[in-house]
C-alpha cells in the first residue's frame, strides 16, 4: 500500500471526542520513548507528522491521523515511566483503557517494544491484558538497527519464548527501524490486509 496524503485530525482527552468511527483505525502504543512517533512518521512518508521529542510522556492525547483519507493511524499516549503526577498517568490509563474497549472502528493495536532492552514486566502486562480482552493486537519491535543482527536475533527469541509462556499463538510480530525504514512495508501490507478481510 502506498501513502499518497496523511494529515493530523485531531487531538482528544476522551475517546468520546474522537472522529466518527467511520474509517478503519489502527493505534499506536508503547512504553514512553519506545519511538512511536518516529515509526508513525516512517508509515506515512513524513518527518513531521507525529511529533518527536526526547522527552518522556510527550503524547498525553489520543491523535488522530488520516492516511489517503480512507483510514486513521492513532497515536496513543505512552505507559510506564513518565515525568508527569501518578494522577495524570492514571487518567491516562483509563483513557487508554476506554478508547481501546469502546472503539468500535479500531481494526488492531501495534504494541511497541524496544528491542535494545530486555522484556519489560509492564510490556507483558499491557499485551496479556489486551489477549484478556480479546483485542486484536501485533508486535513492532523498533531500533533494530541499533543491533547486531546476532543480538537482533537473541532479543526476538527472548521476546517471544517469554510471550508463549502465556499465549498458544504469537499475535504478528513485525522488526522495525525507523532510521533504515525496516518493516515499513510489511506493516502498511498488514494494514491493507487488514481492511479488505473486514
Amino acid at each position: 500500500m502506498d501513502i499518497h496524503s496523511s494529515e493530523f485530525v485531531t487531538s482528544s482527552a476522551d475517546w468520546r471526542n474522537c472522529p466518527e468511527t467511520n474509517k478503519p483505525e489502527f493505534a499506536f502504543i508503547g512504553r514512553s520513548n519506545v519511538g512511536k512517533s518516529s515509526l508513525i512518521n516512517m508509515l506515512a512518508h513524513r518527518k513531521d507528522l507525529a511529533k518527536t521529542s526526547s522527552t518522556p510522556g510527550k503524547t498525553q492525547t489520543i491523535n488522530h491521523f488520516v492516511m489517503n483519507g480512507k483510514w486513521y493511524v492513532v497515536d496513543l499516549p505512552g505507559y510506564g515511566y513518565a515525568s508527569v503526577s501518578k494522577a495524570s498517568r492514571y487518567e491516562w490509563g483509563k483513557m487508554i483503557e476506554h478508547y481501546l474497549l469502546q472503539r468500535k472502528n479500531l481494526y488492531c493495536t501495534f504494541v511497541l517494544i524496544d528491542s535494545r532492552i530486555p522484556p519489560q514486566p509492564i510490556d507483558f502486562d499491557f499485551i496479556t491484558w489486551m489477549g484478556e480482552k480479546q483485542l486484536p493486537l501485533a508486535i513492532v519491535l523498533t531500533k533494530t538497527d541499533k543491533l547486531k543482527q546476532a543480538q537482533l536475533n537473541k532479543s526476538v527469541e527472548t521476546f517471544t519464548h517469554k510471550l508463549l509462556e502465556s499465549w498458544s499463538e504469537l499475535p504478528p510480530v513485525f522488526i522495525t527501524s525507523s532510521v533504515k525504514k525496516w518493516g515499513q512495508e510489511e506493516i502498511l501490507h498488514f494494514i491493507a490486509d487488514s481492511m479488505a478481510t473486514q
